[in-house]
């Protein structure tokens, strides 16, 4: 089972580099029969074209896609994929519904049966490995592209001077309303997938206007938000230059400890371009951990030292009770 992160290289196309190095790993030690499960977010396709051919290159084994190839030696592919919800102690392995799929249908077969022993709530065998890869970037474009619409509505809102959070609390009686929220979008999966998606669809001539559209106003926020600090600090008055700002929270999303693709870094870095010194703060986050500190202070602890500023950049309950 290979379970490798897929990120974005500096173009925001998908930097499969961990991927083909699993494969080359995995490739080596194939044997006649053995099948290899990807869970890893990709676009839908790459299973059977980038990682089935590197797996071919290494073992000097065929993949078997029908009966006729299982003649002579060959390995199988299936692809399930993760969805474990960061910091979520609810939706865990076992009660998350698994989808399966596998390059044959007794592969497929096997690839269920596998995963539907430790999954209680069930799994949900795909036709094709393609439509299991396409399910699981689908899932997170859609949460993207509905905290983008949120985003959008939030900047309209502000030009009306119309309380966003009053709006959507008010529209949120509603029992159809999908209850999302403005900000930051970070991580490794929401702000990275929806490029696989689009990468995918405009190598076949298909430009995905609303994925992408979302993309900008997600990755724009954290600029829109700093701006937003500077504005309301002039309105009371307050020199932006040398003002001392607190940010509570660092990582990419509430009440977890992840901070991989945290927006809240872009926001520091924009606030210090209005002269801010900016100070850090995350109960969540360990002293240890890899965070780029050239542009923010991290404290440890809140004292009684006095900002000129706070932001509330991750709804941590600690910081929101």
């Amino acid at each position: 089972i290979v379970a490798v992160p897929t990120p974005i290289d500096s173009a925001k196309n998908p930097d499969l580099e961990p991927l083909l190095d699993a494969c080359d790993i995995v490739g080596e030690h194939l044997n006649d029969g053995d099948i290899v499960i990807f869970e890893s977010t990709v676009y839908p396709g790459c299973t059977e074209e980038i990682c089935v051919p590197a797996l071919e290159k290494r073992s000097s084994l065929s993949c078997a896609f029908n009966e006729s190839e299982q003649a002579k030696p060959c390995f199988f592919v299936g692809y399930s994929p993760e969805r474990i919800n960061p910091g979520d102690k609810e939706h865990v392995i076992n009660n998350v519904i698994k989808i399966t799929s596998g390059c044959t249908p007794e592969s497929a077969d096997f690839v269920d049966d596998l995963y539907a022993e430790i999954v209680g709530a069930g799994t949900h065998k795909t036709e094709s490995i393609i439509v299991a890869e396409a399910a699981k970037v689908v899932e997170n474009v859609q949460r993207d592209v509905n905290i983008a619409l949120m985003n959008e509505l939030s900047r309209v809102f502000d030009a009306l001077d119309v309380n966003t959070e009053q709006v959507l609390k008010a529209a949120g009686t509603k029992w159809n309303f999908i209850p999302f929220r403005p900000g930051l979008v970070g991580g490794h999966c929401i702000g990275v997938d929806p490029y696989y998606l689009a990468y995918k669809a405009s190598s076949v001539g298909c430009h995905p206007e609303l994925i992408l559209a979302s993309r900008r106003i997600n990755d724009n926020e954290s600029k829109r938000i700093a701006t937003k600090v500077i504005q309301l600090m002039a309105s009371k008055k307050l020199t932006t230059v040398g003002a001392n700002v607190l940010i509570l929270g660092m990582t990419f999303k509430e009440n977890c400890p992840d901070t991989r693709n945290s927006k809240v870094f872009e926001l520091a870095e924009h606030l210090t371009e209005f002269g801010c010194n900016i100070e850090c703060y995350d109960p969540h986050v360990s002293n240890g951990c890899d965070l780029d500190t050239t542009k923010v202070t991290i404290v440890e602890e809140l004292g009684t030292k006095l900002y000129n500023a706070i932001v509330i950049a991750v709804p941590h309950d600690e910081f929101i009770a």
